[in-house]
């Protein structure tokens, strides 16, 4: 059974708090959720939910999205991978299975080869380990800034879900779209900016701590050969290929817990 969610805001930095939440199993291993752009940390609710009895959940809002602050960009990679350390640090966690989605899993990475004593293991999802063309991600902040969130996030849905899923779930893509929309205009142009501006390619061989892989069959922003890159970088890694677009975790989120269910199960954590 869950304990009941704890809601905290976490100084990440000075005059930077992040929001986050707390549920799960006490006294279980720590499984940390990380979101992609755009979105907050409902995104992981679902595989939350079916995790509750095996980890103690961590949730929280990356750096410039959700209820989190968005302070003024320039972000950075380093900069995200610090986040979550400070979040960890905060909850007194000092190891933990990070999971991360798109943006979440390049700050994954980053933790992987840059903190690697802080993971039991690693999780990345419907990422990369770089985002080109870098132009692209200079036009999407531009465009937010001078246009707002709102023009993106039909266009964004379309990518992040199947037809069939977005056909069959209008409730559950309208609640994506609404964190899509809600996302601060400075939050998502500096991550715009981290994106266009990160290369980790260089640095997944560093990472050692055991690594589970995560592609959508149907993703066209991160498809499943830009899985099997990273899959084939880091030492001893697993590929496990999902029946979803980008947003694996809520199209797909059955499959989902059950891959991160037999992943904490051969690390002998659940």
């Amino acid at each position: 059974m869950d304990a009941a969610t704890d809601t905290h805001r976490i100084a990440v930095a000075p005059g930077v708090h992040l929001a986050v939440k707390v549920s799960g199993t006490p006294g279980k291993p720590a499984l940390v959720f990380s979101n992609s752009l755009a979105a907050d940390m409902s995104s992981w609710d679902a595989v939350a939910d079916r995790l509750a009895p095996h980890a103690r959940i961590v949730r929280y809002d990356t750096r410039g999205h959700g209820a989190s602050d968005a302070p003024q960009g320039p972000y950075d990679i380093a900069m995200l991978g610090g986040d979550a350390l400070a979040v960890m640090d905060a909850l007194g966690i000092t190891r933990a299975v990070f999971c991360g989605l798109s943006l979440g899993g390049l700050t994954g990475m980053w933790l992987g080869a840059h903190a690697g004593d802080r993971l039991a293991g690693l999780v990345l999802a419907n990422t990369a380990a770089n985002f080109p063309p870098a132009q692209m991600w200079l036009d999407r902040a531009e465009g937010a800034r001078r246009d707002g969130l709102a023009a993106l996030v039909e266009p964004t849905l379309a990518r992040w879900f199947t037809a069939a899923y977005r056909a069959a779930q209008p409730a559950r893509v309208a609640k994506v779209g609404a964190a899509i929309a809600a996302t601060p205009v400075e939050g998502y142009a500096a991550s715009c900016g981290l994106l266009g501006a990160t290369d980790l390619l260089p640095s997944l061989g560093e990472i050692s701590c055991p690594t589970l892989v995560i592609a959508g069959a149907h993703d066209p922003s991160t498809p499943p050969a830009r899985a099997a890159e990273i899959a084939a970088a880091v030492p001893g890694a697993e590929l496990v290929t999902l029946d979803a677009a980008h947003l694996s975790a809520v199209e797909a989120g059955d499959a989902f817990a059950e891959a991160l269910t037999a992943f904490l199960s051969r690390l002998k954590l659940a």
